[in-house]
């Protein structure tokens, strides 16, 4: 009850501000493009099928970085797997960049982004693109990125720019040039759904220290205006500030919540209260009853887009979960996330036999 009363002050402190177009907390200038009235962004939201779809890496990549850098970019796996998710009817993937790739060669950066673009496009799949965020490992490093750590969840995965880096003022001379130069480059491309720019802030024990760096990308991205709309998801229901200024400054609302069907669909609810579109991020942990099976469904019914965690099991490890690693890498009792196994075959049947149904095919 508690989580739910903050959630809904929240949602009173930051639905008044949706006009305001955004300034930097640097220079005070207001941005180019102001935030999409709500009625512009059910528009767009109604354009489009019901989204579902999964967060996703190729397995052959165990990070951000081993995804997009040229050593280990893997277009023949992300080809086939995403064939796979396609046979399902999955029409969404979320997909995270990472600046330090941008860094190395900004343009055999954007030259990868629009084969994976190209390729995704061949599935009949559009592509939620995250920048920054606030999860797991804190010191990214270009190059060769580490292997697997047995049996632990996302052991490799790579905050993005880093800690302390997001919390220091000075990186983000470095950092707008990358997210302006992504933004311009495919500003009008159809194939992206929309951009997430900044997944979990405040995770990692950061909390409040990355405000100035959530402020800021929502300014570099208005300033650019892209025709996609933009958005971050809330994750933390006690973060309230943080959860304000990114509900303040989206054109969509988005979240996560990895909880079962009763408590899911207390928030859907509450972020309904805003009046725009609503698209869950990341669902779906098996052993804390967010299952296909009940949310899935759920979020249908209530119009929201559902995009899970994980696609096939591969070098991130996240069929394990967050709090049980498994030192021996033997199989969990139930897979945390992920739909496919390395071969293609699915984890359960009756879960890719239902998402196939929920997509009409």
């Amino acid at each position: 009850m508690k989580k739910l009363l903050l959630l809904g002050w929240l949602l009173l402190a930051a639905t008044g501000g949706f006009a305001q177009k955004i300034k930097t907390k640097s220079t005070g200038v207001a941005a180019a493009g102001p935030v999409w009235p709500a009625a512009k962004a059910q528009a767009w939201y109604r354009a489009h099928p019901w989204m579902s779809g999964a967060n996703f890496a190729p397995s052959t990549a165990i990070n951000q970085l081993e995804m997009w850098q040229a050593a280990t970019f893997d277009p023949t796996t992300i080809d086939r797997e995403l064939g796979w998710a396609e046979g399902i009817g999955f029409n969404t993937m979320r997909v995270f960049l990472h600046s330090l790739a941008w860094q190395q060669d900004p343009a055999g950066f954007k030259k990868r982004v629009n084969e994976y673009l190209a390729i995704s496009d061949k599935h009949h799949i559009q592509t939620i693109f995250v920048f920054f965020d606030d999860c797991w490992n804190k010191e990214p490093k270009a190059g060769l990125q580490p292997a697997p750590k047995t049996g632990i969840h996302n052991s490799g995965w790579m905050q993005d720019p880093g800690d302390p880096a997001s919390r220091d003022s000075a990186t983000f001379s470095k950092l707008k040039p990358y997210v302006q130069d992504v933004l311009s480059a495919f500003r009008s491309d159809k194939r992206i759904l929309f951009w997430d720019l900044y997944n979990e802030p405040g995770n990692s024990g950061k909390r409040t220290a990355s405000l100035p760096l959530v402020r800021n990308v929502f300014a570099w991205a208005r300033e650019i205006n892209p025709e996609q709309p933009l958005s971050s998801g809330i994750w933390a229901w006690d973060f309230a500030e943080l959860n304000a200024l990114q509900i303040r400054n989206s054109d969509i609302i988005t979240y996560h919540d990895y909880e079962d069907e009763n408590w899911h669909l207390r928030v859907i609810h509450l972020l309904k209260t805003t009046g725009r579109p609503l698209i869950c991020t990341e669902y779906m942990a098996r052993s804390r009853n967010s299952r296909f099976a009940n949310i899935m469904p759920l979020l249908k019914r209530e119009n929201v887009g559902a995009i899970n965690w994980g696609l096939v099991e591969g070098k991130t490890n996240t069929k394990y979960a967050w709090d049980t690693p498994l030192a021996d890498g033997s199989e969990p009792i139930e897979w945390f996330h992920e739909v496919f196994r390395a071969d293609g075959t699915p984890y359960r049947r009756d879960e890719t036999d239902l998402i196939r149904k929920l997509n009409g095919r």
